[in-house]
């Protein structure tokens, strides 16, 4: 991987690289290890991600390398650089029409497709159900026993290199419509309940103590967060700005699914 590494690395500072052949095959070389999980954009590493922003520098690259073709699926046609991933047979997995996923993402044996999309560089794990009208955008790291419900929008992050993409841990229920985007992780087991939106400057607020505690980036392990507002003073007055509150905490249970249950009750969590 070192030598593939080194070669990114120097295209990546000189585009003129990218006539050579050995460059353009290392290029695509990477991007089939992604698509196979044999490299990922970022992994877990102890209690925190490392990002290995040499394996996203990778896939911009591809897309310079690559022509736009006819990708003709049925009546249905598309115009487009990168092709769709193929044998979801073998590789375990069910896919519903009109799920989609692009050649450069991984999907583990296991998960579930409904109608979706799901970009380059993604990675979706085991048991997870990727849900109606969802989207995993690109490079975003979806773990095992995921539930994205419908219209969830995972966001994507390419550029730059080394920033962490959006990250949604093992066990995490994603409500309806929730928007998490710009590198936000939710650490396992977590709940966010219908509606809610995080960005990197969304106010993540625990109110379940005497004194609110605020979190920005992150939603810590077995939360239950729903949609909210605080004040906030501008020149032209006071106005409610969105925020997430975290209401309780899922039981510290090994039977993930009766926590879930549980937390959905006893909160009032709409999903």
């Amino acid at each position: 991987m070192q030598e593939l590494k080194d070669i990114i690395e120097k295209a990546w500072e000189d585009r003129s690289l990218l006539a050579k052949v050995e460059v353009v095959d290392t290029i695509r070389e990477v991007v089939n290890h992604v698509d196979r999980g044999m490299l990922r954009v970022a992994e877990p590493d102890g209690d925190q991600w490392k990002v290995n922003d040499w394996v996203k520098k990778a896939i911009v690259l591809y897309f310079p390398i690559q022509q736009m073709e006819t990708i003709e699926v049925g009546p249905f046609e598309f115009h487009d650089k990168i092709p769709l991933k193929k044998d979801y047979k073998g590789q375990g997995v069910r896919v519903v029409p009109h799920a989609i996923a692009r050649y450069g993402s991984f999907i583990e044996s296991g998960a579930i497709l409904m109608p979706s999309y799901v970009n380059i560089g993604a990675w979706v794990g085991s048991g997870t159900m990727v849900d109606t009208w969802a989207t995993v955008g690109s490079c975003a790291q979806i773990g095992r026993h995921v539930h994205l419900s419908g219209g969830v929008g995972i966001g994507g992050v390419l550029e730059p290199p080394q920033a962490s993409p959006t990250i949604i841990e093992d066990n995490c229920f994603i409500g309806s419509r929730c928007i998490v985007v710009e590198g936000v992780r939710v650490r396992k087991e977590a709940v966010l309940g219908a509606n809610v939106v995080l960005t990197q400057s969304t106010h993540i607020i625990d109110v379940t103590g005497e004194s609110p505690v605020t979190y920005k980036g992150e939603v810590p392990e077995r939360s239950v967060v729903i949609p909210g507002s605080y004040t906030k003073k501008f020149p032209a007055g006071e106005y409610q700005v969105p925020c997430a509150l975290i209401i309780g905490k899922r039981k510290a249970s090994t039977d993930t699914k009766v926590s879930l249950n549980d937390a959905l009750r006893d909160y009032s969590v709409s999903v």
